[in-house]
């Protein structure tokens, strides 16, 4: 399975979106939105601002997913 390496990332201060390429070898746990520079953070239970905000979760979790095992990013 090859993971899906962008995902639309929606503030949800300010609901300002956009396209990012996802890191495939680290956790991404802090985002600041540039359109009102809230520091988006995971929420309780997600590894990364991508599963939080994201159109796409991150690549490990896709494969997690994908193979049906428990993982995460790091």
């Amino acid at each position: 399975m090859i993971p899906q390496l962008e995902s639309l990332l929606t503030c949800p201060a300010c609901g300002h979106a956009e396209t990012l390429t996802m890191p495939t070898d680290a956790c991404q746990w802090f985002y600041e939105c540039p359109a009102c520079k809230t520091l988006l953070k995971p929420k309780p239970g997600d590894c990364c601002v991508f599963c939080s905000y994201a159109s796409v979760p991150c690549p490990p979790i896709q494969v997690a997913r994908a193979t049906g095992q428990a993982g995460c990013c790091g």
